[in-house]
Order: structure tokens, then sequence, then C-alpha cells
């Protein structure tokens, strides 16, 4: 108080505190970021619904490119009436709204991969923004819409050439075009200039980087539909386009990781579904036995996290604590025993499973699939 403070040119685009350092994303260092990219959102440390765009997870199969906004074209055709290339300033002429979604990669986690310490480590390829662009509805009536339109294949301008089928009747409804996230513009790691979005749907669905929508009657059936992104079953067979992410909850804390005291203490954490909003969260602090039913923070939105809330307090007893979430559509969250009868453990892709974080007497929180 004794002298003054930095100035505000000394930090031209705000930064976070120096104190505030390790709130950074989780990168796993096993992976060739160039060929298999990803990075995940610290939700243990997270606050609200809204994930920062500086926090927000990644997903990539090529490496980010570096797209000139000025000579980047959107290429529409196929099964339209009027064939289309669209300047990123024609974009952003059509009419634009704002929504808050979230997207989740469908590998989120592994049925193989519930090892992890921390929410981060086990569901951090979730994040959740305002979204800013035009319907994809308004985009395709431009172009007009043949009779036999069922089917839009996008495409990405990255070295993957990503490349995923989209049905034509998610295209006709929320689906959008969007170029800004949280009120700036999108950043490079998330589709700049400007990619789709796919509420509810599996995150590889809302190609970044777009170049073009080829207008068909039928999928493709594209590399990131076949080899990937299918859900393998015990018998062999594979579950295609099982594109909606289903319900799921997760308490951020306490979790795995994190120490609490006896006494008073608030469990918190995160509930979505790609089917619409999340109707009821329920949480117990005696591993299944009972439960009881959160707090929704508003706004409850539909295909957005939703905050929920429950008042604790501890007697310092070892136990175990679970949420779970029921969606407006009436599915509720299942358990992992539940979920692997019926799916086996060969798929990699739509675990939405119950998780437990088990807390000692210390107080130290740890995963709960993992043995003590």
């Amino acid at each position: 108080m004794k002298a003054p403070g930095a100035d505000v040119g000394s930090q031209p685009y705000g930064t976070p505190s120096p104190y505030e350092k390790r709130l950074i994303r989780n990168i796993p260092k096993n992976l060739k970021q160039y060929t298999s990219a990803s990075s995940r959102t610290p939700l243990q440390d997270l606050d609200g619904i809204i994930t920062p765009n500086g926090l927000f997870y990644e997903r990539h199969h090529g490496g980010i490119p570096e797209i000139d906004p000025a000579r980047h074209r959107l290429m529409i055709h196929g099964l339209v009436e009027r064939p289309l290339v669209l300047t990123m300033d024609e974009i952003r002429r059509f009419p634009s709204e704002s929504r808050i979604y979230f997207i989740e990669c469908s590998g989120n986690p592994g049925f193989e991969a519930m090892t992890g310490r921390t929410a981060s480590d086990l569901v951090g390829l979730v994040s959740c923004a305002e979204w800013t662009g035009v319907r994809l509805r308004t985009v395709l009536e431009e172009a007009g819409l043949e009779p036999d339109a069922r089917w839009v294949v996008a495409e990405g301008a990255d070295a993957a050439a990503m490349t995923r089928s989209i049905p034509m009747e998610k295209c006709l409804d929320d689906a959008m075009l969007v170029y800004s996230q949280n009120g700036e513009r999108l950043r490079p790691q998330q589709g700049y200039p400007f990619r789709v979005l796919l509420p509810g749907y599996e995150g590889n669905m809302s190609v970044k980087w777009l170049r073009r929508l080829n207008v068909t009657a039928e999928p493709i059936h594209a590399r990131e539909e076949t080899a990937k992104y299918t859900d393998l079953m015990p018998d062999g067979t594979a579950r295609q386009f099982t594109f909606v992410m289903e319900a799921k909850s997760i308490i951020t804390r306490p979790s795995g990781s994190q120490r609490i005291a006896a006494g008073f203490n608030e469990i918190t954490g995160l509930a979505w579904s790609g089917h619409g909003r999340i109707a009821r969260v329920e949480v117990s602090v005696d591993d299944g036995r009972s439960w009881t039913e959160a707090h929704l923070q508003p706004p409850v939105l539909t295909r957005a996290l939703t905050r929920f809330r429950l008042p604790w307090t501890w007697d310092g007893t070892p136990t175990t604590i679970l949420s779970r979430a029921t969606d407006e559509t009436g599915y509720v969250q299942p358990h992992f025993a539940d979920l692997t009868a019926v799916r086996g453990t060969k798929s990699f892709y739509h675990n939405n499973a119950i998780i437990p974080w088990r807390i000692a007497a210390s107080g130290e929180v740890a995963n709960g699939f993992v043995k003590a």
C-alpha cells in the first residue's frame, strides 16, 4: 500500500496472478503431441461452470495449424442447389447467436483408464464455454438442400484432415459454426478461425479448422467413424454412430490428491448430459448405501455443465463418496460394474460410470477404483 503497483500497460493481455501459476492444463507426458495430442482441464481447481479459454481441454490428431483468417475459405458443396465458397467476413455477416455448451471427448475416460489420481486425470477431457457463431442450418439454407440430402461431411484444414459425417437432423437442429469462445476469437488450439460445434455429441465430431462441408445422401464411413470412435462389444461386434454423450457427473471437491479436515465440508462437482438438462444429482457419503439429493446451482442449461453442491459434516471415519446424475430424459448414470456387464472393457469410448473417491482417516482423498 506504500508504493504504486504495476501499470496497465505492463500486461496488454491479462494474465492470472503469479500465485496461481500452478493452475494449468494437465498434459500427458507419454503422447507424441504432433500426432495424437491432448491436454486436460484441471476440473478439481475450477469453480462455476465456464472453463477459461486457457484451461479448455484439447484433442487433435495432426498438430495445430496456423491459419490466416483472411485467406481461409469454407466450401459448401454436394447435394446443394447453390455451391458456396465463403470467406470469414461473409460467414460473420450471417445472423449470430451465443450459447453455453460443453464439449467432451468420447474417450473420457477409456474403460481401462480408471487409475488416474485427480478429477482431471479421470475426466479432464470435458470443458464448457459460451460459444458465438452462426447456426449451421442458416448456412445450409443459404446453399439450398436437395431432396436426398441426409448427411453433412465436415472436413478440417489440419494435417490429419479430420473428417466426420454428421446426420442432417443434427445439422438442422442446434449445430453451430462458431468463431468465438467466451467472448474472444477462438484460439488456434480450439479451431481458429472457426469450427463446427455439435452440442452433446462426442467432441471429435465438432471438427476444428473447418474448411469444407460436403452434403451427401450417406455417411462416408471415414477413419474417425470406423477404425476409431466406435464401441467394441464383448462379442466382437461394434456399436457405430454412438454420437451422444450420456449423463455423467464427478465430485471435484473433495477429490483425488486433495485433503480435508473433520467437520464441515462442502461437496461440489459437475454434471452434464448430451441429451439435455441435468434433472437431479444425488450424492452418497457412505459408498452408495444411501443417497441425498444435491442442490443444482443455477443456471441449469441444456447440454452444459451444471454445478452441484451438498453441505456435509465429516466425522473423520474413512468412507467413500460418490455422485450420480439423472438427466431430463430420466436416464440415470450407471455404476462401472453395471456398465461393463453390458459393454465389457474392450471399448475405449463412452464410459460414463459413477466415479468413487475414497477418504482415509487422515483426510487424504484418493481414486476409489484403485485399491488402497
